[in-house]
């Protein structure tokens, strides 16, 4: 792994920078983003957005040549993949074929890329498991990645502004993956939940291996309109009565019935999940995003899905040392998953 990596997750509502050094976190920034900075996971001023981080670095004290970038949701195509052993150069020529039914542009204008889950060797044709041994081959199963080659050079362009180095640039189940392999706990299943400004994200892991992300398009801005239309306020101020809990904002009658609406989507979703998947023993969940700081939407969720909850803290290293670790888990993550 690179010596000293800035990890970087720019969302809708916050730009999110962590400092690590040998897997270990050293600086950390959450930072309001400008309003309508990004759209549909884009930046819209590149030019804004390399000073932006530039300055943050600057006032933070983050020194760093290195960046890891957390690529957003909307730009990127996700597929497990089972494929006939082949070298890194034959995977090349091969993988776009993966996103042929996914991707409707010229498949040449995306950048494609894989992590290994595992190989197996496949038996011959007509051998079972009391054959004679003889095998047709190898296989392997894939995590393939597909992100637009605009993406990439956009982010390049804006970092090189701020005086960074693009060295690596994966999406957010990557992230996770690190922190899931860096835990010790990769027997286990996880659900980790992303309680989003936009909306709520539910990445399902068995192991690392990442199975499906499901998402719900409700997220906190929800309950910031609920409390700018009760209290008569712009959305901005509201905002701030949420997060600080501004005359008990967070416990009103108003909150709390957003919260269980909120709750009743993810046992939805939890719900589908466990029809559709009959073999799980899901059991955790791990909280993360703005909405993990909001206590009383916590503890609702945890009544309605009646599961183990969890801070996300509990799988970054050290992470119950460090402040307001759920906003800015996958700027840690990303660096992480540098060593691979």
């Amino acid at each position: 792994m690179a010596n000293t990596v800035l990890g970087i997750d720019i969302g809708y509502n916050s730009m999110k920078l962590a400092l690590v050094k040998n897997g270990v976190l050293k600086k950390s920034a959450v930072i309001p983003m400008p309003e309508n900075m990004v759209r549909e996971g884009h930046v819209v001023s590149p030019e804004t957005m390399g000073e932006l981080i530039r300055k943050t670095m600057k006032e933070r004290g983050i020194h760093a040549k290195d960046a890891a970038f957390v690529l957003p949701n909307e730009t990127v195509f996700i597929r497990n993949v089972v494929m006939p052993q082949m070298t890194a150069e034959q995977l090349q020529v091969n993988l776009p074929y993966e996103f042929r039914d996914y991707i409707s542009s010229e498949m040449r204008t995306y950048f494609y890329d894989y992590a290994m889950i595992r190989t197996e060797i496949l038996p011959s044709e007509g051998e079972g498991e009391e054959g004679g041994g003889q095998t047709a081959g190898r296989s392997m199963e894939l995590m393939a990645a597909a992100v637009p080659v605009a993406m990439i050079e956009e982010i390049r362009g804006y970092l090189r502004k701020a005086g960074l180095r693009l060295k690596r640039a994966a999406p957010t189940v990557s992230c996770w993956q690190g922190l899931i392999r860096c835990s010790g706990f990769e027997d286990n299943e996880y659900c980790i939940l992303d309680l989003g400004h936009q909306a709520i994200r539910m990445y399902m892991f068995a192991g690392d291996k990442h199975i499906v992300t499901r998402e719900i398009e409700i997220g906190i801005s929800r309950l910031i309109q609920v409390i700018a239309d009760a209290a008569s306020v712009d959305e901005h101020l509201a905002g701030v009565y949420l997060v600080e809990n501004h005359e008990n904002w967070q416990n009103r009658e108003e909150c709390r019935s957003a919260y269980e609406n909120i709750a009743i989507e993810l046992m939805r979703a939890l719900n589908f999940y466990r029809f559709s998947t009959p073999e799980t023993k899901l059991n955790d969940i791990y909280l993360c995003g703005g909405g993990a700081s909001i206590q009383p939407l916590c503890n609702t969720i945890a009544e309605t899905v009646g599961m183990n909850i969890h801070r996300i803290d509990e799988l970054v290293p050290s992470g119950e040392k460090v402040s307001n670790c759920e906003m800015f888990a996958q700027a840690i993550g990303i660096t992480l998953e540098m060593g691979r």
